[in-house]
């Protein structure tokens, strides 16, 4: 029996439980099953614990994401194999669940069709599941909508971010300038970055909403009145625009794929254009960028917007030798087009 096992054993045995109010206590009764809650290692055990329920899901041919308790199923599908093979699958899982002391919580598993032709409801999929559909659904705090447009995450955001800049303006008096800024940055700006990758192509007059909350903060941090003009306020505090920062991390990506720094299923996304003969630009780092069968969605799939982007880039910033400079230079020339043209 190695080390790390008997570490486990110690861990999960001999436990007891006592539950407290005030100053009454109840006598310790002895634990035979579980592990405390909100323990570090409960999330990596029940991982553990879960590992069979993924040979399920392979062998019904399911692409999925598990985290503790919180699983996600990924098919495509068309008319033709639609539910017929989520259907059988989640039969599956629950006599798994079953024969395990687990139980499928029917009120929060949900679904949602992403069709490209609109034809949400009519799916037969719909017929066949029995879980709640969904026209939006939460996945790691981003809201996703039967269309992908991304509109109810874009409201969340801002509706989240007009919030915290009403309780940030009671503060500016007491704060200096420089903890004023960190503030912002950590109610504000984090918001608008988290996941921003996914606002890639959406449409220019979403992404101006998102940038009047960053014109908000930046008349906050600096006292600037609501009729003077933002962009020279922006340029001095080195802000750039909401849709370059959404471009400058996505790009960021790309650097790490191409540095060997992402996971694999980022890497092989992405193909580096190799030219039939020798070619001047077989020296350029440049993508493949593949045609894409739907303009409006499939032009902002990572596939196809990333290696546009790229190319799209000077060789001196393709061609930064660490991911710092990288930065700096990608930052550099997203300036100059934000301000100085």
């Amino acid at each position: 029996m190695g080390v790390a096992h008997k570490w486990f054993r110690s861990y999960l045995s001999n436990r007891s439980i006592s539950v407290q109010i005030g100053d009454c206590a109840y006598s310790c009764l002895p634990l035979p099953w579980g592990v405390p809650q909100g323990s570090v290692l409960g999330p990596l055990l029940f991982s553990i614990y879960l590992l069979p329920l993924g040979n399920i899901l392979n062998q019904h041919g399911l692409s999925y994401h598990i985290y503790a308790d919180d699983c996600q199923l990924y098919i495509e599908m068309d008319e033709k194999n639609a539910g017929s093979k989520l259907a059988p699958c989640l039969d599956d899982v629950k006599g798994w669940l079953a024969s395990n002391f687990l139980k499928l919580n029917k009120k929060k598993s949900e679904f949602i069709v992403f069709d490209p032709h609109d034809h949400y409801g009519s799916h037969p999929v719909c017929d066949l599941l029995t879980l709640n559909p969904k026209q939006c659904v939460t996945s790691l705090g981003v809201k996703l909508d039967a269309g992908l447009t991304m509109a109810p995450q874009i409201n969340s955001v801002v509706r989240s971010c007009f919030y915290q800049l009403r309780r940030l303006t009671c503060l500016r008096r007491i704060l200096i300038r420089r903890h004023l800024e960190s503030v912002i940055h950590a109610f504000i700006s984090s918001r608008l970055d988290y996941a921003n990758t996914l606002l890639v192509g959406v449409q220019v007059s979403a992404l101006n909403r998102l940038q009047v909350v960053q014109n908000a903060a930046a008349r906050c941090l600096t006292s600037t009145h609501r009729r003077s003009h933002i962009t020279p306020v922006l340029a001095h505090l080195h802000w750039l625009p909401v849709i370059f920062r959404v471009q400058f991390k996505l790009l960021t990506f790309v650097f790490k794929v191409l540095n060997d720094l992402a996971p694999p299923y980022l890497s092989d996304l992405l193909t580096p254009y190799v030219p039939t003969r020798t070619l001047r630009s077989a020296d350029l780092l440049l993508l493949c960028t593949p045609q894409m069968r739907f303009k409006s969605r499939g032009e902002r799939a990572f596939v196809h917007a990333a290696p546009k982007l790229w190319n799209s880039l000077p060789i001196g910033v393709r061609q930064a030798p660490s991911l710092a400079v990288f930065k700096s230079r990608l930052k550099t020339h997203f300036y100059a087009l934000a301000f100085r043209q």
